[in-house]
């Protein structure tokens, strides 16, 4: 099972490509675009893998990231969806899928992040129904904090994960799908 497309009105979410490969190098291999994340800059290798992490997570668990790029523009800005990364993390994630976004600095402060975000929460309350679902963000991340309580996920605690604090947050999906709570 692939990636379904999804449009907004400003954005279209779809399967990654191996096309998208130098913009994803570019993008994560920003600085700007790391500072919160993991604080360095990611290699084309960390890149290819992450690639391909993408695609299997469609293949094995039926939910995974979308890569995102405007409808005037054929580039990947962004990378948008859910993931089991089996952190080790406390209190654990298990069973939570793992909601995250990432965008290149040209989408920063345009609104895209939350619009993104906000459609993949809808495809995930449509497919999996009452779903809860997990994101962990760097308290330092304003931008992030915001995008997320945007879209209705609220602080569950504060952890430490690989050395940094963060902060564990949690968002209860619609009721009305097959999903458990």
């Amino acid at each position: 099972m692939g990636a379904p497309t999804i449009e907004t009105e400003r954005l279209i979410l779809r399967a990654h490509r191996l096309g998208d490969f130098p913009a994803l190098a570019a993008m994560w291999g920003d600085p700007v675009v790391a500072r919160f994340i993991s604080g360095q800059p990611s290699t084309r290798e960390d890149c290819w893998a992450r690639l391909l992490r993408y695609a299997g997570h469609w293949e094995l668990l039926g939910f995974g990231y979308w890569a995102v790029q405007r409808k005037d523009g054929a580039q990947l800005i962004g990378d948008v969806g859910f993931a089991n990364w089996e952190r080790n993390i406390s209190p654990p994630l298990e069973g939570l899928p793992e909601g995250g976004w990432v965008f290149s600095t040209e989408a920063h402060g345009r609104g895209m992040a939350t619009e993104a975000v906000n459609a993949a929460l809808a495809w995930m309350d449509e497919k999996f129904g009452a779903k809860t679902t997990a994101c962990i963000i760097d308290p330092g991340n304003a931008a992030s904090i915001r995008v997320a309580q945007k879209a209705g996920y609220q602080e569950y605690c504060r952890s430490e994960f690989k050395g940094s604090q963060v902060i564990q947050f949690r968002r209860q999906g619609a009721c009305g799908g097959p999903g458990d709570a």
